[in-house]
């Protein structure tokens, strides 16, 4: 692209007309048609597109991509299948990830874990949850969700963004720009990282996945960090108190202001939001944190786990501690789901990690009334191929990553409890029965919290983004 032009695309309208002229007057038509503007933020509730169901939402994402095929999506007839070569009208050509691709053989593996059907909904579950499968009529299981994405990163990326290439706002992000924020102590979308089994793979997790991308940063997911300070650079250095903190502030606010009202830069406003927000949490945080107001019996609901900082027990208490204080947003990373080989054994720790606290999570929200307004996701970026990848042992085996079917559920907030929707083939490779595409789950999302995906735009470079890109359909059958 020509550079001139180049740099003409990435000025904003406000930009253009703030270098063209003073700039006076167009900051203070900005002014009147965002007000939250003048303020420094445009955080401030906004009305969603309809009513909605839900009021925030707690995302639980299981990074690396959990096996279906030995969690929810139960299969006998794979037991008598087990060993025999994966049929080739089953693959159709399916493309493989380079773990896979060179294999001469792709035996079918039956999963070594017990099913049982639980609750009224009859909702089949391995032994490996045995937690969740006493909240099982409170969930949908989606079995059908499916992805183009066979990688980590793209596939991460895609369902959490849209798209599979990098650059794109985040969910949270999405929904902090288009209904701002509950709560004016704490951000609207916030991110939590859980710690896994030790000897289990981590997948990496970028920053970008929870970013804004080319809306205002202000909308950007911020991380709570489990050790040390839970945002960095919050505390005020040694010989600064508050009200020296206050005075600073002030006086860079009027620097930012002066400066916004030369050249109308939209970022300017944001920076003084940033830095308002970060002045209300260094009040807010410290409590959010402190679990010492919990009630016994609540830790214990919980598990021991609780008690450690860090953990997926105790993120899962401060979704809920952040979900009743306002934010809009929680995303809970929980990694090691990657599981190429020793599958049997990694399973059962990663299960055993995230059962109890999740189950724990819904119990908590419904007895204090909040799940009515809460939507819960539970789920990764893909699942795992029914074919061994390597070798296949007696007691041991791997699965390559699949992203024709996988499963998650889904729980409050205006979603149908009780029930279990799409259909898979009998090798859990294809969907035979309503599909439900990344786009058709973000898109069903985006309903629930009273928004219209195809009227959730930004325009940027000349083009209205959205977060399901041109594509999209509610899932209405699942809604309550």
């Amino acid at each position: 692209m020509d550079p001139v032009r180049e740099n003409g695309l990435l000025l904003t309208r406000r930009q253009f007309f703030g270098r063209s002229t003073t700039g006076i007057g167009v900051a203070a038509l900005a002014g009147l048609l965002n007000p939250g503007a003048a303020f420094g933020s445009s955080q401030l509730p906004r009305a969603p597109h309809f009513a909605p169901k839900a009021k925030r939402i707690i995302y639980l994402f299981m990074s690396g991509g959990p096996s279906q095929v030995d969690l929810f999506d139960y299969k006998s007839s794979l037991q008598s299948l087990h060993g025999t070569e994966l049929p080739d009208s089953v693959r159709g050509g399916q493309r493989l990830t380079t773990m896979t691709s060179g294999q001469d053989a792709f035996p079918v593996v039956s999963s070594r874990f017990r099913f049982k059907q639980h609750g009224q909904s009859g909702a089949w579950m391995s032994e490996l949850l045995p937690h969740t499968a006493g909240i099982a009529d409170d969930l949908c299981i989606v079995r059908t969700l499916n992805t183009e994405a066979i990688n980590h990163d793209p596939a991460t990326t895609y369902v959490t963004t849209g798209a599979q290439q990098a650059g794109r706002p985040s969910m949270g992000s999405w929904l902090s720009y288009g209904l701002g924020s509950e709560n004016q102590d704490l951000p609207a979308f916030c991110v939590l990282i859980s710690k896994g089994s030790p000897f289990v793979n981590m997948q990496p997790l970028y920053p970008r996945i929870w970013g804004a991308g080319f809306l205002p940063s202000e909308h950007q997911g911020i991380n709570l960090r489990s050790s040390g300070e839970p945002v960095l650079y919050l505390k005020n250095p040694p010989g600064v108190d508050r009200e020296t903190r206050r005075r600073m502030l002030d006086g860079l606010s009027k620097l930012n202001r002066s400066l916004h009202e030369e050249v109308a830069d939209p970022e300017i406003m944001t920076r003084i939001s940033q830095y308002e927000m970060a002045y209300k949490m260094q009040m807010s945080v410290p409590e959010l944190v402190d679990f010492s107001s919990e009630p016994e019996s609540v830790m214990n609901l919980y598990g021991e786990d609780v008690r450690k900082p860090g953990s997926f027990a105790a993120n899962c208490l401060l979704a809920r501690r952040l979900a009743e204080r306002g934010v809009r947003f929680v995303q809970l990373y929980h990694r090691g789901w990657d599981q190429h080989d020793n599958l049997p054994r990694d399973i059962q720790s990663q299960s055993k990690d995230v059962d109890q606290a999740s189950a724990a999570l819904i119990t908590d929200l419904k007895t204090r009334g909040m799940l009515d307004d809460t939507l819960v996701i539970w789920g990764g970026e893909f699942g795992r191929s029914v074919y061994s990848q390597g070798k296949l042992d007696a007691d041991n085996y791997g699965r390559d990553h699949h992203g024709r079917c996988f499963s998650i559920w889904m729980a409050g907030g205006g979603i149908q409890p009780g029930i279990t929707y799409g259909e898979t083939d009998e090798f859990s490779f294809n969907v035979v029965k309503d599909p439900v595409h990344v786009h058709d789950f973000n898109a069903t999302v985006l309903h629930l919290m009273g928004i219209d995906h195809e009227r959730l735009t930004f325009r940027y470079q000349g083009r209205d983004f959205r977060l399901t890109d041109v594509h999209g359909n509610v899932v209405h059958p699942i809604l309550g």
